[in-house]
């Protein structure tokens, strides 16, 4: 391994230019604070502007999603999840890690999403609707005006099996697009990785979703994907890697939370910062959030990503500096781990780049932790999550450890922080499956 080259440089010489790089290669659990965060928003391509267009146009489609999936009714189609205390999750960290973490402790639900059960339910479905719409637009179907219900219209369905929808996927995106697309009467394609649960794959075909399964990691799957669509004039395909839609439909979370904080009179400032935990995979569902969280509190929140120990993508991509042109395979990591949604070699091109100076931090976490979290978290508060959504959850314990990475300024606010996890699947996982990853964490 020595030996080899990593664009222009051996391991041995990236090991001595970067101090965390040793112990990422030999599978330790690193917190990185990012030397090029800007406490500011960035001026970008993208702005607050397109968050409310993609906020608008869930809501055109509301009246849409309440008649098709009923689950929605109550809350008139709008796909959102409960943001919640869990005090009895905190008292059990600072037991085990023997610490006092000041300020509260909430947890995002997006595990319980409507549709899908996941933080996909925020991007995959926006982008497929923002598809549905632009064809019916351009062939006079509808106007912005309408009543988006008359989607669930046969005439609808008739013509969008005109058209096909194709994605790469470790399982989640694939369920939000795989499902939202049949329901749309697309033909739909989702190329699954290895790593993708039987279960999901499962669950899509009983959906009416081809699924194309591949002995291969999440990159090779989302090239197949891509390599189908080229093919085909009336075939759109979803990339992960890139997709400003995607980002887009992630980032309306914010305008939510934002509401949803006002809602507990929790204030977010400078003496009361907000610290967002995201589990990463290729990065677009935590990027696009953060995004949109600066671009709501500004500097008064501090976003930090977590991934696995064996597939610490997006923190390669950002300690290089190299982003998507290098991946951890090329540093000796075999991107194995039990966290589906995170096995992910190469990172977002488009997201490290983008947030660079916007990611707060990183930090990795063994999948061991993972279920011994689900089972705390399962046992304190009734929850379940799957593996990877709990990976959000050392976030609080390692920023203390770590006295806030070096942030003087966070660290003497973090008494009155609002610490958010933010979970990201598990309520859609079977309930054997969910028995033998809470089995797994009692041992």
């Amino acid at each position: 391994m020595s030996e080899k080259a990593i664009l222009g440089r051996t391991l041995v010489e990236w090991q001595k230019e970067l101090p965390l790089m040793n112990e990422i290669i030999n599978l330790q659990e690193v917190f990185w604070t990012n030397p090029k965060y800007q406490t500011m928003s960035i001026p970008s391509s993208l702005t607050f502007k397109d968050i409310v267009d993609a906020e608008k146009r869930l809501s055109r489609f509301a009246p849409y999603i309440a008649k098709v999936f009923p689950e929605t009714e109550g809350n008139s189609g709008l796909i959102e999840s409960p943001l919640i205390s869990v005090p009895q999750m905190k008292r059990e960290l600072e037991q085990i890690n023997h610490l006092d973490l000041p300020g509260r402790l909430l947890l995002k639900c997006d595990s319980h999403l409507p549709i899908s059960g996941s933080i996909k339910a925020r991007g995959g479905i926006y982008e497929v609707l923002k598809y549905a719409e632009d064809l019916a637009l351009k062939h006079q179907m509808i106007s912005l005006e309408d009543d988006y219900s008359i989607f669930a219209e046969q005439a609808f369905k008739d013509f969008f099996s005109r058209y096909s929808i194709a994605v790469g996927s470790t399982g989640n995106l694939g369920l939000s697009i795989g499902i939202m697309s049949a329901k749309l009467g697309f033909n739909v394609y989702v190329h699954m990785s290895a790593d993708a649960k039987k279960w999901k794959k499962d669950l899509l075909r009983a959906k009416g979703v081809n699924v194309v399964e591949h002995n291969s990691d999440f990159s090779e799957a989302v090239a197949q994907g891509r390599k189908q669509a080229s093919g085909d004039p009336h075939m759109y395909f979803i990339d992960d890697e890139s997709s400003r839609h995607l980002f887009l439909g992630y980032s309306v979370a914010a305008i939510r939370l934002k509401k949803q904080l006002e809602d507990m009179n929790i204030q977010v400032n400078e003496e009361n910062p907000l610290v967002v935990y995201l589990p990463c995979g290729v990065g677009g569902g935590p990027g696009g959030i953060t995004f949109g969280l600066k671009q709501v509190f500004k500097e008064h929140v501090h976003c930090f990503f977590a991934e696995p120990t064996h597939s610490p993508s997006m923190l390669l991509g950002l300690m290089t500096g190299l982003h998507d042109q290098v991946s951890v395979q090329d540093f000796g990591l075999d991107n194995q781990t039990e966290a589906d949604g995170l096995a992910v070699g190469r990172p977002s091109g488009f997201v490290g780049k983008f947030l660079e100076k916007e990611i707060s931090g990183i930090y990795t976490v063994n999948d061991d932790k993972l279920f011994t979290l689900l089972t705390i978290l399962a046992d304190t508060e009734g929850i379940y999550l799957e593996p990877s959504a709990l990976a959000g959850f050392l976030g609080p314990v390692k920023l203390l450890k770590a006295k806030a990475g070096g942030n003087d300024k966070l660290e003497d606010s973090l008494i009155n922080a609002t610490h958010i996890v933010w979970g990201t699947g598990g309520s859609m996982v079977p309930e054997d499956e969910m028995k033998k990853y809470y089995e797994r964490g009692s041992r």
